[in-house]
C-alpha cells in the first residue's frame, strides 16, 4: 500500500498488538507502562488497540522498558510507528465526518472480506449518487450544500476504492427488504437504486442477498452490523456497530463469533444471489 492508504490504520493495530505482547511477556502492567511515558493506563490501552497515533519517543521508551535492545528489532517497530501515522486518503473529508468514522474507513479499506447486514437503508458501498444524496440530506438536516456535497463525494470515493479498483475485497451483504421499501428521494431515485443493485450484484467480488419480509423474524433482530476480516494473520476480525453518537469496534473472539453466527443464519435463510436479483426485479416492476 502506498502512503495515505488505509494500511496506516492496520499498521497502528499491528504495532499496538506487538507492544501489548511485549508488555505482557515482561509482566508489566498498563499502569506501569503508562507511567514510563508520562501517560495514563487508558492511553496505553488505546495504543495497544491501535486507536491513537504513536509518538516515536513513546514507542522508543516503551521498547526500552520492555527490554528490546536489538537495534534491528527496534528499527522495524519504529518504522511501523512512522508508517502508522500517515494520514489516509479520507483525511480531506474529516471536517464532515463523525469523529469515530475515519477509523472505520481505514479498517474497511484494509479488509480482504467485508460482511454486512443492513436494514435502514441500502449499504453505503452500494448507493447511487442520487440515493446517497437523499440519505445524507436526511441525516444532515441544516447542513450546507457544500458539506452535503463533500459527504456524498466521500461515499462515492469509498465505492471507487473498494469496488472498482484492482484487488477489491470480497463484499458479502444481506439487505433487509425494509431497506428497499423505504423511499429515499423520489420514485426515479429509488428505481435507479434498484437498477444499480441488480447490476453491481453481478460483480464477481459482490454477493448480495435480500432478506424478504415474507420470512418473518430472523437472526438480524439486533440491527445493522459489519464484520471486517484482514489478510494479516496477526489481526482478528472486527465487528463494527454504528450508533447515533458513536460507534463500537468489537474484536473479542466470543463477540465476533456471535455476529458471525447471526450473519451465517441470515445468509442461509435469505434467497441466494440469483433469487435475490429476481426479487429486486420484482420490486422494480412495482415501483
Amino acid at each position: 500500500m502506498s502512503a495515505g492508504e488505509p494500511g496506516s490504520v492496520v499498521r497502528r493495530m499491528l504495532l499496538g498488538s506487538q507492544l501489548r505482547r511485549l508488555r505482557e511477556a515482561r509482566g508489566i502492567t498498563r499502569e506501569a507502562a503508562g507511567y514510563s511515558i508520562r501517560a495514563s493506563e487508558s492511553k496505553i490501552s488505546r495504543m495497544e488497540l491501535g486507536r491513537v497515533s504513536f509518538k516515536t519517543r513513546d514507542v522508543e521508551d516503551l521498547l526500552t522498558l520492555y527490554g528490546i535492545t536489538d537495534e534491528q528489532e527496534r528499527a522495524s517497530l519504529l518504522s511501523l510507528a512512522r508508517e502508522a501515522n500517515v494520514a489516509g486518503w479520507w483525511h480531506s473529508y474529516s471536517d464532515v465526518l463523525p469523529s469515530w468514522f475515519p477509523t472505520y474507513v481505514g479498517l474497511e479499506g484494509a479488509a480482504s472480506l467485508i460482511r454486512a447486514y443492513e436494514v435502514q437503508f441500502v449499504h453505503g458501498l452500494l448507493q447511487t449518487e442520487a440515493y446517497a444524496r437523499a440519505v445524507v440530506k436526511r441525516g444532515m438536516r441544516g447542513a450546507s450544500a457544500a458539506d452535503i456535497d463533500k459527504r456524498v463525494a466521500l461515499r462515492l470515493e469509498r465505492q471507487k476504492y473498494l469496488l472498482d479498483e484492482g484487488g477489491a475485497p470480497e463484499f458479502h451483504i444481506v439487505l433487509d427488504e425494509a431497506a428497499l421499501r423505504r423511499p429515499y428521494g423520489d420514485r426515479e431515485v429509488m428505481r435507479g437504486q434498484l437498477h444499480h443493485l441488480i447490476e453491481i450484484s453481478q460483480r464477481p467480488n459482490v454477493r448480495l442477498q435480500i432478506m424478504p419480509f415474507s420470512f418473518g423474524g430472523h437472526s438480524g433482530e439486533s440491527g445493522a452490523f459489519t464484520i471486517l476480516s484482514f489478510p494479516e494473520s496477526d489481526l482478528s476480525d472486527v465487528v463494527y456497530l454504528e450508533q447515533l453518537t458513536s460507534a463500537l469496534y468489537l474484536d473479542k473472539h466470543e463477540d465476533v463469533i456471535q455476529y458471525e453466527k447471526a450473519l451465517k443464519e441470515l445468509q442461509q435463510d435469505s434467497p441466494g444471489p440469483d433469487e435475490s436479483r429476481d426479487l429486486l426485479r420484482g420490486l422494480l416492476q412495482l415501483s
